[in-house]
């Protein structure tokens, strides 16, 4: 079976705080007499699925089925995410509430440069919080894999219900983590932190040795069926419970923008995870899928077909 094939089979749910990333792009041509500032003369505005929602889309663009389950208030740009969801062929389970505000980040954008950002939030209350979790509850049962998206913004507030949830149904869940608090992720099949993160909750890494000592403590500890860690430009290591580590090499790649790269991972390997894919396969194609979507401006959806997928069995 192709590996495209094998994708496509996999339903899936992501879980956590849905973002509008919101650009206004325009021209710098003087600086403000009021104070030493550019002044940007706004051209066009454009509109891209961010946080969790972003997730979902990479999940749609590896060809799985994918629901989208979270929060957004009842305003502009929750009608525009909702909005931008089906059209992505993504199923909503997204309650809408105006005792939230939706999350938005606007970046103030001039010849592809940011030069601002303005972030846009409120934490959702506990009845919304459970009205989520039984979203959650009710769809467990339909789906192969779910991707928990951790960006400390208080949607996931009942993670570790989640995943018991997600094993008492033997369904994978892979985690982006937020923070050094790793006893809320007990149980999880893989979560997926880049380095920075991963020091946080793990300690500083001064060696390959210390690395491979300190992920392997963790995996056990938390009962993880492994942790992936993304290193830039030293590619992504994998490390398991039982002390395996399999490593990919970084694809030379010209990046220009890694937002939402993380994200693409956390899409790719849980997709591939659920489909039933080597450590192995799993690396190479999260690898290249990344490497894809930082030679982009802003969030991006990683492209199956440009990866040459078609022509890979996966196994």
């Amino acid at each position: 079976m192709k590996l495209h094939e094998r994708l496509a089979r996999v339903r899936a749910a992501v879980v956590g705080d849905v973002m509008l990333d919101r650009y206004w792009r325009g021209l710098v041509e003087r600086i403000s007499p009021e104070s030493p500032v550019p002044v940007v003369d706004v051209q066009s505005t454009d509109y891209r699925l961010g946080g969790a929602a972003n997730v979902a889309a990479n999940v749609v663009g590896l060809g799985a089925s994918c629901t989208v389950v979270s929060i957004v208030g009842e305003d502009e740009a929750g009608r525009i995410l909702c909005e931008m969801l089906e059209r992505s062929g993504i199923q909503g389970r997204v309650i809408r509430s105006s005792d939230v505000r939706t999350i938005e980040k606007l970046r103030i954008v001039a010849r592809n440069q940011q030069l601002l950002r303005v972030d846009f939030e409120s934490r959702p209350t506990h009845e919304l919080l459970s009205r989520s979790l039984a979203d959650v509850e009710n769809c467990i049962g339909s789906i192969d894999l779910m991707i928990l998206s951790d960006y400390g913004k208080g949607g996931l507030t009942h993670i570790g219900r989640m995943i018991d949830l997600a094993r008492a149904a033997s369904v994978t869940v892979v985690v982006d983590p937020k923070g050094a608090d790793y006893d809320r992720y007990r149980g999880a099949s893989l979560v997926t932190p880049n380095l920075r993160e991963f020091e946080l909750a793990g300690g500083v890494v001064d060696s390959e040795e210390t690395m491979a000592q300190s992920a392997t403590e963790m995996a056990q500890r938390y009962e993880l069926g492994g942790i992936l860690v993304t290193r830039s430009e030293k590619g992504m290591t994998l490390y398991t419970a039982d002390g395996r580590r399999v490593h990919s090499p970084a694809q030379a790649r010209e990046v220009f923008d890694v937002s939402g790269a993380g994200d693409t991972v956390a899409a790719v390997v849980g997709v591939g995870l659920a489909a039933g894919l080597s450590h192995e396969s799993l690396l190479d194609l999260a690898n290249r899928a990344a490497g894809q979507v930082v030679g982009k401006f802003g969030t991006a959806v990683v492209e199956l077909e440009a990866l040459d997928a078609e022509d890979m069995t996966g196994d």
